[in-house]
Parts: structure tokens; C-alpha cells; sequence
């Protein structure tokens, strides 16, 4: 009788080895330490997945193109003179622990309202070894989190967790006068931008919004993944 073979699960070295060919097909020059540190990342990711629903299940076997190459790709985007980073409801890390990896030159702040999530978060980011990142566990809206916080951050990063409106509502408080605010979607992001231009449009300097493709799996962005960029003035 036939026997089906199980697929054994991905280890570091198949993470380091997915995210060298995603490096090299996008023309960058991988640096190693740092890729290292993203293939142990996306290790500590999925056995944490495993305990506390971080990334949705059926992603794990994307857990490298979908979370964490594409949080370290945005980086090329970030402006090269910021040094404080605020990540808002960053789960287990996204995008804020590759860009804290691939970008050590920033302290960052890891910011989740569900409290088994920043426990987990905090797990990953000790093993790491990651010094330049302080996970919180809490609401970045609170009183007690403006008042620690206020006028902090002169970048702010988010994926998928709030509408802009809202996510500009959390970020006046916390940037500094001038800020940029980095928020990965996807989709259609037309009504997002109409309704967060009524409210705070003065203080949007200027809106761009970049589409994410890559090489070899996403060269049109037929995955229509997204980078909107918000420069932020008081």
C-alpha cells in the first residue's frame, strides 16, 4: 500500500536560502548577518504562530514572501534620516522587526493591544537578540501611552490595521513636527484617502503611494500590495 510522503516543515536554512534568491532577483546585495537574522525571525514567526494565531495559518508556507521579505523590502523607501520608529499593531513583529533588522541605524517601538501577542512579540524579539526595538503591550491611543510617548516619532509604520483616517487620529500625538507615516495595504485604498484628506489634510505635506511588485512573483503587482506614504506636519 502507498504511502503519502509529509512535507517536513521549512527550516532557517530554507528561510535563508527564500530570501537570498528574492534579494538577488530584485538586484539588491544581500547582507548577510541581516539575512540570517530574518530567516531566524521567520522561524521564531511560525513556531510562535503555532501557540497564538499571528499571521493567518494558511500563509505559513508564504511566511518569507508575504511577511517578512516584503516588510523588509518597504525599507528602501523609508527616509534614510530617521531614527525613531513607532510600529502600530505590529502582531508578531511586522512590519516593524525586519525594518528594525535590515535598518539597525532606528529605535523602534512595538506597539500590540492584545497582550498574548506582545508576549509572544517580546519572545521573538529576546531570542533575536534585537536591542534597538522595546515591545509594548497596550493601546497606542491611551492616555498613559501618549503622555510616555508624545512627540516621539518621526516615522510611523503600520500594516493592514486601521483605515489612514485613524491611523493619522493615533500619529498627530506621537510624531514630531515633521514625521512621515508608512501604511502597507492592499486593494482599492480611493475612499481610505477621501475620507482621511477631509479631516486632516493640513497636515499632510505630501501623499504618495508606491505600488510593492518583485521579482519573479509579483512583477506586475498582480498581488496589488501597496506603500502609502504620508508626510506628517503638526
Amino acid at each position: 500500500m502507498a504511502t503519502t510522503k509529509t512535507k517536513s516543515p521549512a527550516t532557517q536554512e530554507d528561510y535563508l536560502k527564500e530570501l537570498r534568491e528574492f534579494y538577488w532577483e530584485n538586484g539588491f546585495s544581500p547582507d548577510e548577518p541581516a539575512l540570517e537574522r530574518l530567516a531566524a525571525y521567520a522561524e521564531l514567526l511560525v513556531k510562535e504562530n503555532e501557540k497564538i494565531n499571528l499571521v493567518s495559518r494558511r500563509d505559513v508556507a508564504k511566511i518569507v514572501e508575504n511577511h517578512v521579505f516584503i516588510s523588509a523590502f518597504i525599507a528602501k523607501y523609508l527616509p534614510e534620516k530617521s531614527s525613531t520608529f513607532l510600529d502600530i499593531g505590529s502582531g508578531g513583529g511586522l512590519p516593524g522587526v525586519p525594518l528594525a533588522i535590515v535598518r539597525p541605524d532606528l529605535r523602534g517601538v512595538l506597539v500590540d493591544s492584545t497582550q498574548k501577542k506582545a508576549d509572544a512579540l517580546e519572545r521573538i524579539v529576546d531570542k533575536l537578540m534585537l536591542a534597538n526595538v522595546e515591545v509594548v503591550g497596550g493601546r497606542v491611543e491611551s492616555p498613559e501611552f501618549i503622555e510616555a510617548h508624545k512627540a516621539e516619532f518621526d516615522l510611523i509604520v503600520s500594516r493592514a490595521t486601521a483605515p489612514l483616517i485613524i491611523l493619522m487620529r493615533y500619529s498627530l500625538p506621537l510624531a514630531k513636527d515633521r514625521a512621515h507615516l508608512f501604511a502597507m495595504k492592499g486593494g482599492d485604498i480611493s475612499e481610505e484617502f477621501q475620507k482621511m484628506n477631509l479631516k486632516y489634510a493640513p497636515h499632510v505635506r505630501k501623499a504618495t503611494t508606491y505600488d510593492l511588485h518583485y521579482k519573479p512573483t509579483n512583477v506586475k503587482n498582480e498581488k496589488d500590495k501597496k506603500l502609502v506614504s504620508l508626510e506628517i506636519v503638526k
